[in-house]
């Protein structure tokens, strides 16, 4: 006789550390996998009850005693359906990353994940023990494997489930955003369907903590390795699916599964989850940002305006000496086609001010960097005062070409308590504003046609000092996210000494990037947890920077 379990995918948002708040959505969660859609179980994600990553907290034993105070609620509406939840589970030997599947208020199974990553983002062989057995349940007369995340990326526990016995694995995740880690998950989970012959059930968290995107697009693979069912991405959602089981093999129909997204369209997305997690969870009212007429300004106050509405951000323009009426009068337009609010604050009086009161320390020195980046410490200094005044984060406006080579002014542009751009290329920041405008006109032409300035000096444009954008962007991809070697890049066609050129700026300028404020991780490589490179280094014989 053929059995069917309905099973509830709970592709939902958690607060890193918010123990009650998070333990009050897997309560509602049940009760709608229960009541509503007549499930039998409902699978939650990876560390669902403390969030994703929870680094250091896991260290503090506030968390275990709050989640120790909680968990007889939740197992208490494990009643008339199955619960499979991630927590941190503290024993004797250590603390381990574990799943319990919950049945008539107790907890009748639980797994401990046994392929720890500590690689790129992650750090969980710093917190967590591993576990060495597989976990083979029956779940409504289904033989079901347990796996949590990273177990799946790996042969050998799909291997120990399919030798147990089991005739469907359920893998509960904790997966970043990457812009290439969609297919690479289908890719990986459909191998693993087919070598242990039975469906994978996988479900993702979805939302944003600190840098990290989460993106949802929870799915289900039938036994040949195919894509049968898949949530949508970057929102919470509770996905019904069916499981028959006729006694021998398992079988998942052929159901919704979303249309794919180009590549901007997935890393827009990606920001404006991100900057609206960043700005939500951290509780600040509103947002401002300097507008300057410019391409990354100008991307950054659409997704700013996307994230959070146009009434919780304002726009600065702080025109100076070099400021051309090209960059005002753009900036306005922007600001008016968004609906925001718009300021000018022309910053002559501010630098003036400096110029003279440094004076005496100047006499005999030629002007030089110093005066441009007075500039943009006086528009620093500015926000920054709007940021405290108003209860405002500041979202600085830089991009990864710049970052990556120091382009940019301590306590100045780079000032901020978030920076979207901060992992996107300056050729990919085009490819963007691209297409924010097709989904409505609000960055003027002209701002993406001109050649880019920082105007911090006399018809000063960004190629009298770098390399043209898609060739230091080229370069840098090598470099920095495929760590291939000066050697390597040059090999690949690329002129010598612009290599050695733009990595001595990369080398030279880790001071400042350690300086910088967080930003939504768009690639494999990301300067922040994925880029631990040390500031004071012999392995470079680059002189220090000075600016």
């Amino acid at each position: 006789m053929t059995q069917t379990l309905r099973l509830v995918m709970a592709q939902l948002n958690f607060l890193v550390g918010d123990i009650e708040g998070n333990a009050r959505k897997i309560i509602n969660a049940i009760i709608a996998a229960r009541d509503v859609y007549r499930a039998q179980l409902v699978i939650f994600p990876e560390l669902a009850l403390c969030g994703y990553p929870p680094e250091d907290l896991l260290y503090r034993p506030e968390l275990y005693e709050r989640i120790n105070r909680i968990f007889p609620e939740i197992k208490a509406q494990a009643k008339g359906i199955d619960v499979l939840l991630g927590y941190p589970e503290k024993a004797v030997g250590g603390c381990y990353n574990q799943a319990a599947l919950m049945r008539e208020g107790e907890i009748v199974s639980h797994y401990h994940k046994q392929q720890l990553p500590n690689y790129s983002v992650f750090d969980e062989v710093r917190y967590f023990k591993p576990g060495n057995t597989p976990c083979v349940v029956d779940i409504h007369g289904i033989p079901t494997a347990i796996t949590i995340c990273e177990d799946l990326w790996f042969a050998e526990p799909m291997a120990q489930a399919k030798a147990a016995g089991a005739k469907l694995a359920i893998s509960i995740n904790a997966s970043p955003f990457a812009k290439d880690k969609a297919i690479a998950r289908e890719n990986i989970i459909a191998a693993r369907a087919r070598e242990g012959q039975m469906p994978v059930v996988y479900v993702n968290c979805v939302g944003a903590q600190d840098e990290l995107v989460f993106d949802g697009g929870s799915m289900v693979f039938d036994a040949q390795g195919r894509l049968v069912q898949q949530a949508e991405f970057f929102v919470e959602k509770l996905h019904l699916v069916e499981v028959s089981y006729d006694g021998s093999e398992a079988n998942v129909p052929m159901g919704a599964i979303p249309v794919p997204m180009s590549e901007e369209e997935r890393i827009y997305k990606a920001l404006v989850l991100g900057v609206r997690e960043y700005i939500e969870k951290n509780h600040f009212p509103r947002a401002v940002l300097g507008l300057s007429g410019g391409v990354d300004s100008a991307l950054t106050l659409a997704i700013a305006v996307d994230a959070i509405g146009k009434d919780r951000v304002e726009a600065v323009m702080m025109p100076s000496r070099y400021t051309s009426d090209m960059s005002v009068t753009d900036a306005e337009e922007q600001a008016r086609l968004l609906g925001v609010k718009h300021y000018v604050l022309p910053i002559e009086p501010v630098f003036e001010a400096f110029l003279q009161t440094l004076q005496p320390q100047f006499v005999g020195l030629a002007p030089d960097a110093t005066e441009e980046n007075l500039q943009a410490r006086c528009r620093g200094t500015l926000l920054m005062a709007i940021s405290n005044k108003k209860k405002a984060i500041v979202l600085a406006t830089g991009n990864k070409s710049e970052t990556s080579v120091g382009y940019s002014t301590l306590y100045g542009d780079m000032v901020g308590g978030f920076c979207m751009l901060k992992d996107i290329p300056k050729t990919m920041v085009y490819r963007l504003v691209r297409y924010r405008n097709t989904l409505s006109q609000v960055i003027p032409e002209r701002v993406i046609t001109r050649a880019p300035s920082a105007e911090l000096a006399e018809n000063q444009l960004d190629q009298d000092f770098l390399p043209p954008y898609p060739v230091l962007d080229a370069i840098l991809e090598r470099y920095i996210e495929h760590d291939e070697s000066i050697e390597d890049i040059i090999r690949a066609g690329f002129d010598a000494d612009i290599v050695r050129r733009v990595v001595k700026m990369v080398d030279r300028n880790e001071y400042k990037r350690r300086q910088a404020a967080p930003g939504v991780r768009i690639t494999e490589r990301a300067f922040g947890k994925d880029w631990r490179y040390p500031i004071t280094s012999g392995f470079s014989n680059f002189p220090s920077p000075t600016r």
